[in-house]
């Protein structure tokens, strides 16, 4: 009889397919596990699991498995069936769901070995330099492998050269697949057993009599054992000791210590006393309301102003359910924001939660899986950026989004492309868990779903304490530049507000949603403006390094000394970013310390822990930043938050413009005055009277709500139509130009649903490769499903004719 396993494989393969295995793999596999599966020619992939069977495949021949990679499964039942709506919903294939869910440490790929063959007898002079280097290699070594071949030659392009070597018959492939995850190993050390008895002991210490250093190190091991009965580390005793691990070496060499090894988790919280709080009048009246909703809906809405003390209403929540013994998910929506957030959740918790986003190695983030996987109480609270939604939790309660209207919350490259407060409310349905969305300024869509009568909303409009929301002004730049008052980028009225503040020792936080010196640089003369080559942007111009960089590709040039089209010299910068703001401030306040945080200085691992932690520790007295600066963070000494051009944030060509301003502005605003002292907000603008700057200065969500959701409904947009947007890609204009007008055709032909395009965006040129869009809309009452599936044959038979089968199609679902 013969045995058969269904697996998916980590590519953008649409199908899964079928293995052969033993019985006794038959009978040893679960479903869930990993394998490692032949595929292609000679590469080997891992794959997963998801059914077996006795039915063979018929179009082609099962082939037989590798070998298995695990003991027991590495992904769970919820996870699969959540996979697979993901891979459904948002038009991807379930391999590359699985891709993007597993850490990567998880998903290995074969290595080419590559080895000389047996009694081989080879003419010298008929090969060339560099074959003849790869065989003296491998006379000194049995095997090496392509990236050996790479350092030996000095070159990347290896594969023609080990192939004429195969084919003269002088070399063996072979493809190794090896487990990359390592558990940390701690070393640990005890006295051998046979000098625990006290007659044994005396005779030790009169054997180490003339041994001075070795002597005191036992006596020392000693010291320790009598003040903690747990294991002692070996580096715990070298550094109390002021020893030496040579020391310990030859300790263990004489069979006086023992050292063994224990697995310990990378990372490790402690709980702090005194973490405990109570909840105030209105937090408890909203946490009573959220309680008392869940009753009847099973997601709900907290809509509560900036430093209402939603964190503390969350904390209680998240208690109540790790009480009953269920797992929890805290998903943010910035790596920034974890930083604080951690730190308060494990003062409260302690070792009970778990932290999982890109920031952290590959073995950390193997380690919290297994954790959530094996319902660890080192994993009870997980807080994590979207891909935290991956984990494989068993026994969720409760998930937690704050700042729910945040857009990077959606993925947008590689796919899937999914949108994590989305695919959160499903996978709480799979679970019977139920949900929490936070926010100050809800997106649309959710405050549409309250209205709508699907999600229950709970209100708390006072901040904590009854701290006075900060006071907002509006400064006119437009007649700031006209009665000349405006130094640099700051005007007088926001140049003053600083100088008081800092006067006062209080802090500053300046908002530029812009990164970089200046968005770029200009001849004078002609007007020329440097461009990517490989891009359709200008360069973003760095003054600290002194180059020109693409915020698309990476690619970057020393800043040019005269134009490059009429050699003029007389080049300037247009526009400001983060880093013009930083130095114009250094300038004008020397003797302060000026901070920035943007993606170029929060690089490394710890680059927002350290930026946030001098600002709380008051090290920096103003801290320039983009929107990571607008959410959540929490610094009671700021006083003052100045946002430097509001008109960017809403001059974007994008429905959710003015929506996003809103929120954006909004948020910043709250990051002021957040304890006992007033806070106040200077938002410098060239056109004051806009209605979303007015609302911003009135903190009426509602009139923004009302406005925006008119404009969506007349103008066909989400909530009231779902957006699928295709994107076409090609090197070569005139061909995606064709490929794209075709596609259009098509859909329009078979869809009796707005379709527009094919349009150029506003960048058409990425990497080389031309753009094109065709975005459908689709009114929320038809058939999302048939829509979707008539896209799909669309695309199978736009692949299948051959002049398009180079141009790649991309598909995002609710693109937004």
């Amino acid at each position: 009889m013969l045995y058969f396993i269904e697996v998916v494989l980590p590519l953008a393969v649409s199908k899964t397919f079928t293995y052969q295995v033993s019985e006794a793999e038959f009978n040893y596999i679960q479903i869930g596990m990993r394998v490692a599966v032949p595929f292609g020619k000679t590469k080997i992939y891992t794959a997963l699991v998801l059914d077996k069977n006795n039915t063979p495949p018929q179009l082609y021949e099962a082939k037989e498995i590798h070998q298995i990679l695990d003991e027991k499964p590495v992904v769970n039942s919820f996870q699969i069936e959540h996979w697979k709506w993901i891979a459904s919903y948002y038009m991807c294939s379930l391999g590359e769901v699985f891709r993007s869910a597993l850490p990567s440490g998880y998903i290995l790929e074969s290595e080419t070995i590559i080895s000389a063959k047996e009694n081989l007898e080879i003419d010298a002079s008929d090969l060339k330099d560099d074959e003849y280097l790869i065989l003296e290699a491998l006379k000194s070594q049995s095997s090496i492998t392509v990236q050996d071949v790479i350092k030996i030659l000095g070159k990347k392009t290896v594969f023609p050269i080990i192939n004429r070597l195969l084919a003269k018959g002088a070399l063996v492939l072979q493809e190794e697949i090896s487990e990359q995850y390592k558990p940390k190993l701690v070393r640990y050390i005890k006295l051998h057993d046979e000098f625990l008895q006290q007659d044994k002991l005396a005779e030790l210490l009169e054997v180490l009599s003339k041994a001075k250093k070795q002597r005191e190190l036992v006596l020392h091991y000693f010291q320790l054992q009598a003040q903690d009965k747990n294991p002692i580390a070996v580096k715990k005793l070298i550094e109390t000791s002021g020893s030496s691990s040579a020391i310990v070496k030859s300790l263990v060499d004489k069979t006086i210590f023992e050292e063994y090894y224990i697995a310990q988790d990378r990372v490790a919280f402690t709980q702090e006393e005194n973490s405990h709080f109570k909840l105030s009048e209105p937090q408890q009246i909203a946490f009573d309301s959220i309680q008392a909703n869940f009753e009847n809906f099973d997601v709900n809405l907290l809509q509560g102003v900036t430093a209402s003390g939603k964190t503390e209403i969350y904390i209680k929540l998240l208690e109540q359910y790790v009480q009953q013994d269920k797992q929890v998910l805290f998903l943010l929506p910035e790596i920034a924001l974890t930083t604080q957030l951690v730190q308060r959740l494990t003062a409260y918790f302690g070792n009970e939660v778990a932290v999982f986003h890109s920031k952290y190695s590959n073995n950390e983030r193997i380690e919290v899986w297994n954790q959530v996987l094996e319902n660890s109480p080192k994993a009870k609270v997980v807080i994590g950026v979207r891909s935290a939604l991956f984990l494989p939790f068993s026994n969720l309660g409760c998930i937690i989004v704050d700042e729910e209207h945040e857009q990077t919350y959606k993925q947008h490259d590689p796919a899937p492309r999914y949108h994590a407060r989305d695919a959160a409310i499903v996978l709480a349905k799979q679970h019977n868990a139920k949900v929490l969305l936070g926010s100050a300024t809800p997106s649309l869509e959710s405050f549409h779903n309250v209205q709508s009568k699907k999600y229950d909303l709970t209100e708390l409009k006072v901040r904590y304490g009854n701290v006075v929301l900060p006071e907002i002004l509006l400064i006119d730049i437009k007649d700031k530049y006209f009665r000349k008052r405006m130094t640099g980028h700051f005007s007088d009225e926001l140049l003053e507000a600083i100088t008081e503040t800092l006067s006062n020792g209080e802090q500053v936080i300046l908002f530029q949603n812009r990164r970089g010196f200046s968005p770029y640089v200009e001849c004078m003369t002609c007007g020329h403006v440097p461009h990517c080559p490989s891009c359709d942007v200008s360069l973003t111009y760095y003054k600290f390094k002194n180059q020109l960089r693409c915020h698309y590709c990476g690619y970057s040039i020393a800043k040019p000394t005269h134009c490059h089209s009429c050699q003029s010299v007389d080049l300037t910068t247009k526009g400001f970013g983060t880093e013009q703001i930083e130095m114009e401030l250094k300038t004008l306040f020397p003797e302060k310390n000026i901070g920035r945080m943007d993606q170029d200085t929060t690089r490394g691992k710890f680059g927002f822990e350290k930026i946030i932690d001098s600002f709380k520790n008051r090290e920096i007295d103003v801290l320039v930043g983009t929107q990571m600066l607008a959410k959540g963070l929490d610094f009671d000494n700021v006083t003052l938050v100045g946002i430097l051009n509001a008109d960017n944030l809403l001059n974007q060509p994008n429905f959710r413009a003015y929506e996003r301003a809103f929120q954006m502005m909004t948020q910043v605003s709250g990051r002021a005055g957040r304890s006992e002292k007033k806070g106040k907000v200077l938002i410098q603008t060239f056109n004051p009277y806009h209605n979303t700057i007015q609302q911003v200065l009135s903190n009426d969500y509602m009139s923004m709500y009302k406005e925006q959701i008119y404009e969506r409904q007349n103008f066909k947009y989400p909530p009231f139509f779902r957006l699928i947007k295709l994107t076409l890609k090609h090197r070569d204009f005139d061909k995606l130009k064709e490929g794209s007008l075709w596609f259009y055709n098509v859909l329009v032909q078979s869809l009796p649903i707005p379709v527009l395009g094919p349009e150029e965006p506003a960048i058409n040129r990425i990497r080389n490769e031309y753009i094109r869009t065709i975005m459908v809309k689709i009114p929320v009452n038809s058939n999302l499903g048939q829509t979707k599936t008539i896209i799909n044959k669309m695309r199978n038979s736009f692949e299948a004719i051959p002049q398009y089968r180079s141009i790649k199609v991309t598909v995002n679902v609710d693109v937004y």
